[in-house]
């Protein structure tokens, strides 16, 4: 099978409860869904009951594409409806909220300085399972642009396309978070109380959350482009600050799509203040639903800290979200137990920071480390689980509704994401045949001791090449860098700025050399054993095999110690050159190539790099 193949295949099995649930959420089109004449013009937003209701509203027949509109035209079905008022500054989307249909973007052609104007309306395509309007809009200096909206029965999503004179699809849904998902390392968590400016430029990489209300709705933006990085303005002061709109480029032939994830409870933030470290904190939320919430935690640094919330079972343990058909227990289990104790080789020993009691109910444990969490914990729902009801809709649901299952192999980066192991641990590997020594029986169990010493090496090996993986991309980072500020003197403050954390890879491995020894020291170790101790039964075997087992777990544990840190300074480097491009827009073509780069070494980790903690 192919790497395609396979990739597709994980990401399917992944998903496949939820396309079942947009089967079902696709029901035949009702006399209230398709396309429709308001009859009159409305001279400002239409009241959510207006929508509901469609009082003196016209339904066009199916397959007539000529009609003249006499008010504004309205794509509708049972989910969102876009509203296109003569005049107005776009397509005005709705989505079925808890008490009816709500405002919650308007979509229009970005311009650079005064707003679009829609000029009218054309029917493309009018069918039982489609309708698509082309809606055309009166720019700036008198440019005109257009842009293609479509939208099927049941789909939470609109789909949009670029028409002549359309670049950027402009989404304005203010909100004071914005985040950018990021399965590879930690989100990208937008704070508009936090950026200065009134433009700013973020990675585009396909998907864009605006958090909007007060945690009922999630806008959502996905794109199939990724060549230009998005823009968002920004207006207001301190706490009202907010960002009002995004910016999405359409690319060559592009598409974005708009979606809204709509319930009380869809997202929910919790202020975190720096006394509040180890402190258990119930918070004004329960889980609506069942589903794969993921945390973003803002550390004193400023940066973002991803972590998924376990979920509690009924026997009081725990249970992490799998990832990609692969179970997050895999090789770190230790989070399972009741008191939610977890070690990783950066952090130590901690208790598990964010879960979902049995009742739904959600607590957050900031870690203890002074100052390591503070200010917004921001959550939301990233994928669904078996017991996610079939018409809810999460963050990946929409990624495969609208991109379908393609992506998986060079947006998503299955393959890439699942966690690689070789061999056995030195701590395993050392209780093994110790074991095994103190109860006489390498004799009998000769073939299990060789099988161990294979195990302990292909570990110390694997483990081994990862961290030289590591230091490779943070010397040829480093030497990139330095090149970008010669040829790039305005960059030369920001390039320096980005060598501190690749130069940390660096100085880590230097501080652990002693301890990790050489691939010949460990190879010559394992090989003692086996020529001194395989079948030896001397009074002295115990000792011996203690002696070299103990020289295992010296090496592997400074090993394992080592390669988290690796990571961790690469994830660090990776958020810090997207937020740059936030603050300095200058700095985008070197900061998007930093994240292509990180994103190479990050792929298919070991589980002592505790990818997802």
């Amino acid at each position: 099978m192919s790497a395609h193949s396979l990739c597709c295949a994980a990401w399917a099995g992944m998903i496949g409860l939820a396309v079942h649930g947009l089967a079902l959420a696709a029901p035949a089109p009702a006399a209230s869904e398709g396309l429709f004449d308001t009859g009159a013009p409305a001279a400002a937003p239409l009241s959510g009951q207006a929508v509901a209701g469609k009082a003196g509203w016209t339904k066009v027949p199916e397959d007539n594409t000529s009609l003249k509109f006499k008010g504004d035209a309205v794509l509708a079905n049972d989910r969102v409806a876009l509203v296109f008022r003569q005049g107005g500054p776009g397509a005005e989307f709705y989505a079925a909220g808890a008490q009816g249909p709500v405002l919650r973007a308007v979509l229009a052609p970005a311009a650079d300085q005064a707003a679009a104007r829609l000029a009218s309306v054309a029917i493309m395509e009018n069918a039982a399972g489609k309708a698509a309007v082309d809606a055309a809009f009166k720019m700036p200096a008198g440019k005109d642009a257009a842009v293609r909206f479509e939208l099927q029965p049941g789909q939470v999503f609109v789909r949009t396309e670029a028409r002549g004179g359309a670049e950027r699809l402009r989404v304005e849904a203010p909100c004071r978070f914005a985040i950018l998902p990021d399965f590879f390392a930690d989100d990208i968590a937008v704070d508009a109380a936090e950026l200065p400016v009134d433009r700013a430029e973020l990675p585009s990489e396909n998907f864009l959350l605006h958090l909007v209300g007060r945690g009922e709705a999630i806008v959502m933006a996905v794109w199939n482009q990724r060549e230009e990085d998005i823009q968002v303005t920004l207006a207001g002061r301190d706490k009202d600050r907010t960002l009002q709109a995004s910016e999405i480029p359409y690319g060559k032939q592009g598409n974005v799509y708009i979606a809204a994830l709509e319930g009380p409870g869809t997202w929910h933030a919790h202020d975190v203040a720096k006394a509040d470290a180890d402190r258990v904190i119930p918070l004004e939320w329960k889980a609506p639903y069942a589903a794969h919430w993921r945390v973003d935690w803002r550390q004193d640094d400023g940066l973002t800290d991803s972590w998924d919330m376990l979920v509690q079972r009924p026997d009081g343990t725990y249970a992490k979200p799998d990832w990609f058909g692969q179970s997050d227990a895999y090789g770190t289990p230790d989070w399972m137990k009741p008191d939610r104790k977890r070690w990783t080789t950066v952090l130590g020993t901690f208790q598990y920071p964010c879960w979902i009691e049995k009742d739904g109910q959600g607590f957050l444990q900031p870690l203890k480390k002074p100052g390591k969490f503070q200010g917004p914990a921001i959550l939301y729902p990233i994928n669904r689980l078996p017991a996610t009801p079939l018409a809810t809709f999460t963050f990946v649901d929409i990624v495969r509704a609208t991109l379908g299952v393609g992506p998986c192999e060079y947006i998503l980066d299955v393959e890439g994401q699942k966690k690689k192991a070789e061999g056995r641990p030195t701590c395993y590997s050392r209780n093994k045949l110790n074991d095994i020594y103190t109860n006489k029986q390498q004799k009998e169990k000769k073939a299990e001791v060789e099988q161990a010493l294979d195990d302990v090496l292909a570990f110390m090996r694997h483990i081994r090449v990862r961290i030289e993986g590591y230091a490779a991309f943070g010397r040829q980072t480093l030497a990139w860098l330095d090149k970008q500020k010669k040829a790039r003197p305005d960059l030369a403050g920001f390039c320096a700025e980005m060598e501190v954390p690749a130069r940390r890879i660096d100085e880590a491995v230097e501080k652990r050399k002693e301890a990790i020894k050489t691939p010949e020291y460990a190879a010559k170790l394992v090989e003692e054993f086996r020529t001194t101790l395989v079948g030896y039964e001397g009074d002295d075997a115990l000792a011996k095999c203690k002696k070299i087992t103990a020289g295992f777990v010296a090496i592997g544990g400074p090993q394992d110690e080592l390669v988290g840190e690796c990571r961790l300074a690469v994830k660090i480097l990776r958020q810090k050159a997207a937020l740059a491009m936030a603050v300095d827009p200058r700095t985008a073509p070197v900061a998007k190539e930093l994240r292509l780069r990180t994103q190479a070494a990050l792929r298919n980790p070991t589980s002592y790099e505790a990818p997802r903690h």
